[in-house]
């Protein structure tokens, strides 16, 4: 693990407001971490936080360049230092193949799920290489979808497979600098994405049928993200699969 203390680290979550981002941030604050908290409620981000010392709130709209710049301003302001991004921000979008999705839906679910975890990582890779000592760690979140979609889920396959891309190209580029970056892939953890999709119901299968799906415990995708974390920077996690056991995922189709 890490040697640094936790309480020496800096990490920012963004979507800490719900689901995997608000369980990887009481985690974090838990094992004694200094966290920023960003989404676009403020309200949430508060829940989250239940008044922890050291939680920092800051409203941020991941796909808005200034907010992005101000959120990562205001954690070097407090604390000095970024040592690790979750980017984990996003949405699953419209429920439409590539023939019916309109061009806003489009555009809308990459803002936030591809273009959003850019600026949240170029913002951090900025800070990271400015900092003394310099360095620190990307986990972006990525999806089972990054292997295999699910049907109709066009723009939001698109966006996890480019994430493995993004992923990628940091771990590269920031091999200099003391920056590794790895992606996790999450698939079916209780969450209020999964009532989106159907999941407990019955979720849309390749050959058309629906299919109650297992589930897992959020808490249990966190304690992987806080895994990768503590990785101490002479090792760098490239990726990480988790899944409810018996998940229609190996042999999906």
């Amino acid at each position: 693990m890490n040697t640094t203390p936790p309480a020496a680290r800096v990490a920012v979550v963004t979507g800490a407001g719900s689901g995997i981002g608000r369980e990887v941030a009481r985690q974090m604050l838990a094992a004694g971490y200094r966290v920023a908290l960003a989404g676009r409620r403020e309200s949430q981000l508060k829940e989250t936080a239940d008044d922890h010392p050291e939680a920092l709130v800051a409203p941020c709209d991941v796909t808005r360049q200034d907010d992005v710049e101000h959120l990562f301003d205001a954690v070097r302001r407090r604390w000095g230092r970024v040592d690790l991004l979750f980017n984990n921000a996003g949405v699953f979008g419209p429920a439409a193949s590539v023939d019916e999705i309109s061009l806003e839906d489009w555009n809308a679910t990459l803002a936030v799920n591809l273009t959003g975890s850019m600026l949240c990582a170029a913002a951090a890779v900025r800070a990271m290489k400015a900092q003394d000592p310099q360095g620190g760690r990307i986990i972006n979140n990525g999806s089972i979808s990054a292997h295999s979609p699910r049907p109709r889920t066009v723009a939001y396959a698109v966006t996890k497979h480019a994430m493995t891309g993004l992923t990628k190209s940091i771990e590269l580029d920031g091999r200099g600098f003391g920056i590794t970056c790895g992606q996790i892939d999450i698939g079916n953890t209780a969450t209020d994405i999964m009532d989106t999709i159907g999941v407990g119901a019955g979720a849309l299968q390749a050959d058309g049928s629906r299919r109650v799906e297992p589930t897992f415990p959020v808490e249990d995708a966190a304690r992987a993200v806080l895994m990768m974390a503590g990785m101490p920077p002479s090792a760098s996690v490239g990726s990480v699969v988790i899944t409810a056991a018996g998940m229609p995922f190996i042999g999906r189709g």
